[in-house]
Protein backbone atom coordinates (compact mmCIF):
# COMPACT_ATOMS: atom_id res chain seq x y z
CA UNK A 1 0.00 0.00 0.00
CA UNK A 2 0.89 3.62 0.18
CA UNK A 3 3.17 4.87 2.97
CA UNK A 4 1.41 5.85 6.20
CA UNK A 5 0.43 9.50 6.37
CA UNK A 6 2.51 11.58 8.77
CA UNK A 7 1.00 12.03 12.22
CA UNK A 8 1.79 15.04 14.39
CA UNK A 9 3.38 13.46 17.47
CA UNK A 10 2.12 16.32 19.64
CA UNK A 11 -1.44 15.33 18.66
CA UNK A 12 -0.71 11.70 19.47
CA UNK A 13 0.73 12.58 22.89
CA UNK A 14 -2.23 14.85 23.63
CA UNK A 15 -4.74 12.17 22.65
CA UNK A 16 -3.03 9.52 24.79
CA UNK A 17 -2.85 11.91 27.73
CA UNK A 18 -6.55 12.73 27.38
CA UNK A 19 -7.56 9.04 27.17
CA UNK A 20 -5.33 8.12 30.10
CA UNK A 21 -6.90 10.80 32.31
CA UNK A 22 -10.32 9.10 32.22
CA UNK A 23 -11.38 7.25 35.37
CA UNK A 24 -10.62 3.54 35.20
CA UNK A 25 -8.24 3.72 32.24
CA UNK A 26 -5.24 1.48 32.86
CA UNK A 27 -3.39 2.48 29.71
CA UNK A 28 -3.52 3.28 26.04
CA UNK A 29 -1.28 2.54 23.11
CA UNK A 30 -0.98 3.23 19.43
CA UNK A 31 0.46 0.57 17.16
CA UNK A 32 1.18 0.64 13.44
CA UNK A 33 -0.33 -1.82 10.99
CA UNK A 34 2.51 -4.30 11.66
CA UNK A 35 1.71 -4.28 15.39
CA UNK A 36 4.75 -2.23 16.34
CA UNK A 37 4.03 0.16 19.24
CA UNK A 38 4.40 3.84 18.33
CA UNK A 39 3.41 5.30 21.71
CA UNK A 40 2.15 3.79 24.95
CA UNK A 41 1.32 4.66 28.54
CA UNK A 42 1.76 1.01 29.64
CA UNK A 43 4.93 -0.68 30.90
CA UNK A 44 7.25 -1.97 28.18
CA UNK A 45 6.29 -5.63 28.78
CA UNK A 46 2.55 -4.87 28.77
CA UNK A 47 2.93 -2.67 25.71
CA UNK A 48 4.57 -5.39 23.62
CA UNK A 49 2.22 -8.14 24.82
CA UNK A 50 -0.92 -6.09 24.12
CA UNK A 51 0.43 -4.74 20.81
CA UNK A 52 1.24 -8.18 19.40
CA UNK A 53 -1.90 -10.00 20.53
CA UNK A 54 -4.50 -7.28 19.94
CA UNK A 55 -3.09 -6.45 16.49
CA UNK A 56 -3.59 -10.12 15.51
CA UNK A 57 -7.11 -10.17 16.95
CA UNK A 58 -8.12 -6.91 15.24
CA UNK A 59 -6.77 -8.18 11.90
CA UNK A 60 -8.75 -11.40 12.33
CA UNK A 61 -11.91 -9.46 13.27
CA UNK A 62 -11.47 -7.23 10.20
CA UNK A 63 -11.08 -10.30 7.93
CA UNK A 64 -14.24 -11.83 9.40
CA UNK A 65 -16.26 -8.63 8.87
CA UNK A 66 -15.14 -8.25 5.25
CA UNK A 67 -15.61 -11.97 4.57
CA UNK A 68 -19.22 -11.77 5.75
CA UNK A 69 -19.80 -8.64 3.65
CA UNK A 70 -17.12 -7.48 1.20
CA UNK A 71 -18.54 -3.93 1.30
CA UNK A 72 -18.17 -3.67 5.08
CA UNK A 73 -15.18 -2.98 7.35
CA UNK A 74 -14.32 -3.14 11.04
CA UNK A 75 -14.79 0.22 12.74
CA UNK A 76 -14.53 -0.69 16.44
CA UNK A 77 -13.72 -3.72 18.58
CA UNK A 78 -14.66 -4.09 22.24
CA UNK A 79 -13.47 -7.03 24.37
CA UNK A 80 -14.77 -7.49 27.89
CA UNK A 81 -13.27 -9.88 30.44
CA UNK A 82 -13.93 -10.25 34.16
CA UNK A 83 -11.18 -7.75 34.99
CA UNK A 84 -10.71 -5.54 31.93
CA UNK A 85 -12.29 -4.00 28.91
CA UNK A 86 -10.14 -3.52 25.82
CA UNK A 87 -11.31 -0.97 23.27
CA UNK A 88 -9.78 -1.00 19.80
CA UNK A 89 -10.28 1.76 17.25
CA UNK A 90 -8.70 0.73 13.95
CA UNK A 91 -7.55 3.27 11.38
CA UNK A 92 -6.07 2.59 7.95
CA UNK A 93 -2.48 2.69 9.21
CA UNK A 94 -2.78 2.47 13.01
CA UNK A 95 -4.70 0.92 15.90
CA UNK A 96 -5.63 2.88 19.01
CA UNK A 97 -5.97 0.47 21.94
CA UNK A 98 -7.33 1.43 25.33
CA UNK A 99 -7.38 -0.86 28.37
CA UNK A 100 -9.69 0.00 31.24
CA UNK A 101 -10.90 -1.79 34.33
CA UNK A 102 -14.18 -3.65 33.83
CA UNK A 103 -15.57 -2.17 37.06
CA UNK A 104 -15.27 1.41 35.78
CA UNK A 105 -16.63 0.35 32.36
CA UNK A 106 -19.80 -0.85 34.09
CA UNK A 107 -20.31 2.64 35.55
CA UNK A 108 -20.23 4.33 32.14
Amino acid sequence: GRPPRPVAMADVEETLKRINSHKGVIGALIVNSQGIPIRSTLSEDDTYAHAALITQLAAKARRIVTELDKDDDLCFLRIRSNKHEILVAPDKDYLLICIQSAASAADS
